[in-house]
């Protein structure tokens, strides 16, 4: 008789890394996620260069990082996670909703970005969200993506208006602004994964944006999706 081996729950845990100065505040979000089934919080650090030396022997799926910390802040450290692991969601952490520091981390990679007042709902929402379909994009994002456009509408290099797209490029960014994930285009567009990939980092390197929150903001600008 054949022995079915019981499933290992713990792969469909997301594993997530609270990076924070403030131990009241970690202890807080790590007690309520904690009280999630498919959420396992791996590891706490205090600061940037803490977080880096962490990453070296172990990799989360998502990291929540603060902005504001000593020593090696989250803005100098969401690019060098983002370099040497790309794969890690990186939700940002800060007291302030300043949107021109929102529209800045979202082009240097962010997935995400949450005033640390948010509840814990939302905070959870955020994590599964990017973990499944790599950003999650609120009002407060969503308003300082299209702020940040009007801002640089004169002069911005990155959004040229010679810049031609196919069918095949237009459909693909529509559906990438729609938050589907690349297995999804692949699906909609009959494509593997693979070369929808390829069409986006082609999209980047025409349009001049270094992520997708740049390629949503020349979507808008250019009608391609409505603001």
């Amino acid at each position: 008789m054949k022995t079915v081996k019981p499933a290992d729950s713990t792969t469909d845990l997301i594993k997530v890394a609270i990076t924070d100065d403030h131990v009241l505040y970690r202890a807080g979000v790590k007690t309520a996620l904690g009280m999630k089934k498919d959420i396992q919080v791996i590891f706490e650090a205090d600061n940037g260069m803490h977080l880096l030396n962490m990453l070296k022997s172990i990799q989360p799926d998502v990291i929540l990082l603060d902005v504001q910390m000593p020593i090696m802040d989250g803005i100098a450290t969401l690019p060098e996670v983002k370099k040497l692991y790309p794969d890690i969601k990186i939700i940002m952490l800060t007291m302030h909703d300043e949107h021109t520091m929102i529209t800045r981390l979202m082009e240097l990679g962010a997935n995400s970005y949450l005033t640390k007042n948010s509840d814990s709902e939302v905070i959870y929402e955020a994590i599964k969200t990017c973990h499944e379909q790599e950003y999650f994009f609120n009002t407060l994002t969503n308003k300082a993506l299209i702020d940040g456009l009007k801002m640089k509408r004169q002069g911005d290099a990155m959004m040229g208006h010679d810049v031609k797209l196919n069918d095949k490029e237009i459909n693909i960014l529509r559906l990438m602004c729609e938050e589907k994930s690349t297995k999804e285009i692949a699906d909609i567009v009959d494509l593997s994964p693979r070369t929808v990939e390829a069409i986006r980092d082609k999209l980047k390197s025409k349009i001049g944006a270094r992520s997708t929150a740049g390629l949503i903001l020349y979507a808008v600008k250019h009608n391609i999706i409505e603001g």
